[in-house]
């Protein structure tokens, strides 16, 4: 009997001791499955982007989104995401680019602490340092492929691929040096060895590629005037203080200061002696067209381009004559006019004045454009690289992108995003630009004229879209 009653008491003293230890696991199970907190937010998302997590699951990048340290974001050929983080950095990511947020360590009440470290695997950034950066620059670091990137405080650009980058300074400096024995990934502040410094008082680009054993000076007399950033920076300040409206209405115009091609070339001559590969092909594109197109060419188009006036003269390239664009068209259907410019937008829609239900999403496809740079020197023409057009129907929203090109301001990303209405028309305005336009009441065609303000001139075109 005695010894039954040992065996129970054994028994449940282990449950007790069993049930203990499970009340005082709990907490620091509890803890460790707390979810990592949040460092950013997504402020912009143009196109396609995805956010590889850590345990490699995939979620597509949307507006308002969490983003985590260990967080990997990559953008599509069409893909453009603005990121603001918790210290008020704000990073810009460019089409078919990686950014990494390594770690992303900020609290507030000790700035000086901070430790934060990004990865370029590929493609163009643009950061704005925020607090963490500006009060411990010691302790943050942006790695390439091949070298690694400090901060003084700044604002910069940076182009990287794997065996080459290309870096520009806005406001502040920056410090690139190649990976090395004396040069980590894992560290974490500016390299000294081998490093050059590049500030914002230096108009200069400071490249690197895997064939030198540093990185060089180089010029860049092509790229846009460095004073253009304030209006980027404010554009980009006021994108991440935007209000809940404004947010779901979706406005905003910029532009994105970055390394044209013409400056990668003739990098490349420099820093190699080998003879340098050709551009690549989509350098070589223009979507305007070589000659003017005629009624002829757009006899069955619904959305055509008319002008008012003489407009720009032999540059135009898209726009008919009124005499020209009217006939045989629903003249109700004026879709888009500005009296502050010569165009109009002519829609044939046979009397019909909404867009046909159970449209969805449109993905559209650049068939033409023509873009205008003007400047002290008058109006020229800017070369349109490529472009792409993405049409909520149901969300009643709108994103686009346009790759320009000219001598005077180099590469420009024109990108926009607005609202859609039930008639299919395209809007968008900043205090620097604007977008006006209009689906075909079928979805199938869509046109828009695009306005920017830059520091010194502006640009100004028309587009036409088909599926």
């Amino acid at each position: 009997m005695k010894i039954k009653q040992l065996k129970l008491a054994l028994v449940l003293a282990a449950s007790t001791l069993g049930t203990v230890a499970a009340m005082t696991a709990t907490p620091a199970l509890a803890e460790s499955a707390q979810p990592m907190p949040a460092v950013g937010e997504v402020s912009l998302v143009l196109g396609e982007a995805v956010v590889i997590h850590a345990d490699g699951s995939q979620s597509p990048v949307s507006q308002g989104m969490s983003i985590k340290a260990s967080d990997n974001v990559q953008t599509a050929s069409n893909g453009h995401v603005h990121i603001h983080f918790v210290d008020d950095a704000l990073v810009s990511i460019r089409p078919d680019s990686r950014l990494r947020i390594t770690q992303y360590d900020y609290d507030a009440s000790q700035p000086e602490a901070s430790t934060i470290r990004l990865n370029l695997d590929e493609g163009i950034t643009r950061a704005i340092s925020g607090n963490g950066a500006r009060s411990a620059k010691e302790r943050f670091r942006l790695n390439t492929p091949i070298a690694a990137i400090g901060v003084r405080g700044t604002d910069f650009v940076v182009s990287a691929r794997d065996e080459d980058l290309r870096a520009r300074v806005n406001e502040g400096a920056i410090i690139v040096a190649p990976f090395s024995a004396d040069c980590s990934a894992d560290a974490l502040g500016p390299c000294s060895v081998n490093g050059v410094e590049l500030s914002e008082s230096n108009l200069q680009m400071v490249a690197m590629s895997g064939r030198t054993s540093s990185p060089q000076l180089l010029p860049a007399t092509v790229e846009r005037d460095p004073e253009m950033i304030e209006d980027e920076a404010s554009v980009m300040v006021a994108d991440a203080d935007t209000g809940a409206e404004e947010k779901a209405a979706g406005v905003d115009v910029y532009l994105e200061n970055v390394t044209a091609q013409r400056v990668q070339d003739e990098a490349d001559n420099i820093t190699s002696s080998v003879t340098p590969e050709p551009p690549p092909t989509i350098a070589e594109v223009d979507f305007t067209p070589e000659v003017a197109l005629t009624a002829k060419d757009l006899a069955d188009n619904q959305l055509v381009w008319g002008r008012w006036g003489v407009a720009n003269g032999d540059l135009e390239r898209m726009t008919l004559a009124k005499e020209e664009a009217w006939p045989d068209r629903d003249l109700g259907n004026i879709a888009i006019t500005d009296r502050n410019t010569e165009y109009v937008l002519i829609r044939d829609a046979d009397g019909r004045q909404r867009v046909d239900a159970g449209l969805g999403q449109i993905d559209f496809t650049l068939s033409s454009a023509q873009a205008f740079y003007h400047g002290e020197a008058g109006v020229s023409a800017m070369a349109v690289r490529d472009g792409a057009l993405s049409v909520d129907f149901n969300g009643r929203s709108f994103s686009t992108s346009l790759d320009l090109d000219h001598d005077v301001t180099g590469d420009i990303q024109f990108t926009a995003t607005g609202n859609v209405d039930e008639q299919g028309f395209l809007r968008a305005n900043s205090q620097t630009g604007k977008v006006l336009g209009a689906t075909s009441i079928d979805g199938s065609e869509a046109g828009y004229m695009f306005e920017q303000q830059l520091e010194a001139g502006g640009i100004q075109g028309l587009t036409l879209w088909g599926q």
